[in-house]
């Protein structure tokens, strides 16, 4: 056991380098970038995300004492820059740090990244970790919710289609859960709004945030109600297809262990129906579904948030990872990236772990990484 988990562990360094520097070449090759977009505020071109941070003002603050009146025909590598001051596009180099060589830049972002030093974002003045602590329990809660609704919905629905397996609830059910597994979440998320957020139809539910305003004021009570009226739309949305894969996980478990022998005995020694299915069959059945929990719930966590969270205007991470890629915001575009990336390989790990505490039957050093 301890030489699997010393194995997996020690795999997460070269997993996790992997996915940086492919992210960082891709970045070096894509168009823009955090020195155009200022230029480009500075040349009131900017449309993009730049434009609505508030931070980002600071570059046009400081630009007019940097602009040269013999310039005008400047030759820059930055599309825009002409008629900006050479030394004002080399400071901005400097403080983005692209003035060292593409090498030297990722060198020294994974050696700050193995200590969790992200650094400041360019276009806030904040860190990146806080940034991150920030908006973490926003994606934590929708992750948390969506995990324990889809349980509590697909296990007793899966239960339910074994013991009906091949009836016309099961044939049902089937479509209606393949059928929301086919729709994109984020479409669903769009009709959502239009028909009860204020779109074109009723307006029952909010369109932004997880909180109403003045919220810190409300009663005990009026706080919870408030946070799940908020919560509503953005977890059907993400939840229509979260179901299918449980219900189907679930009701195949139960159709293999009600096939097995120990089931036709408990049957013959007299054993109701509900005392086989619940007293036999269920915790053995379980056993897939429970030890499936850490990689369900990453997979709520990652799954959809991005879109969503932007949707409904949730200030959580997917909305700032979305925020900070238009923008070129690299620090944070990394940062969140490689957060996502060692906690997916960590709870990997755990949902192995729990499959060998759940059946110790499980033998790890016998398996091959």
């Amino acid at each position: 056991m301890s030489a699997y988990i010393a194995r997996r562990i020690l795999l997460m360094i070269p997993t996790l380098l992997g996915i940086l520097f492919v992210s960082f070449v891709v970045v070096q090759f894509a168009p823009g970038g955090p020195v155009e977009r200022v230029i480009a505020q500075l040349s009131g071109a900017d449309t993009g995300g730049t434009s609505r941070i508030s931070g980002g003002g600071d570059f046009a603050q400081r630009a007019p004492g940097q602009l040269g009146a013999g310039a005008d025909a400047i030759n820059s590598k930055y599309r825009g820059a002409q008629g900006l001051d050479p030394d004002f596009i080399k400071k901005l180099e400097v403080q983005f740090g692209f003035d060292k060589p593409a090498p030297e830049r990722f060198a020294l972002m994974v050696w700050n990244f193995a200590r969790f030093d992200f650094g400041k974002s360019y276009f806030r003045d904040v860190s990146v970790i806080q940034l991150i602590k920030e908006k973490l329990p926003v994606s934590i809660s929708l992750g948390l919710w969506l995990t324990l609704i889809t349980y509590l919905i697909s296990i007793p629905l899966g239960i339910r289609k074994a013991v009906k397996d091949g009836s016309r609830f099961d044939t049902w059910t089937s479509t209606v859960l393949v059928l929301g597994y086919a729709i994109p979440g984020f479409l669903f998320a769009i009709l959502l709004i239009i028909l009860f957020a204020g779109g074109s139809f009723f307006n029952w539910f909010p369109l932004r945030g997880l909180t109403s305003d003045g919220w810190s004021q409300f009663p005990w009570y009026w706080k919870i109600i408030d946070y799940f009226w908020h919560l509503t739309l953005p977890l059907i949305a993400m939840g229509l297809g979260a179901f299918t894969t449980m219900a189907f996980l679930t009701k195949n478990s139960f159709l293999d262990e009600i096939r097995k022998q120990y089931v036709m005995t408990a049957r013959a020694k007299g054993c109701s129906e509900n005392q086989v299915l619940y007293g036999h069959v269920f915790r053995n059945a379980m056993l897939i579904v429970i030890a499936g929990f850490p990689s369900t719930f990453i997979h709520a966590f990652f799954s959809g948030s991005l879109l969503i969270e932007t949707i409904f205007s949730l200030d959580g991470l997917g909305l700032l990872s979305f925020e900070s890629v238009l923008n070129r915001d690299y620090p944070v575009v990394f940062g969140t990236l490689y957060i996502f990336s060692l906690v997916g390989l960590v709870i990997n790990l755990i949902s192995d772990l729990t499959y060998m505490w759940i059946d110790p039957r499980i033998d790890f050093e016998a398996r091959e990484v």
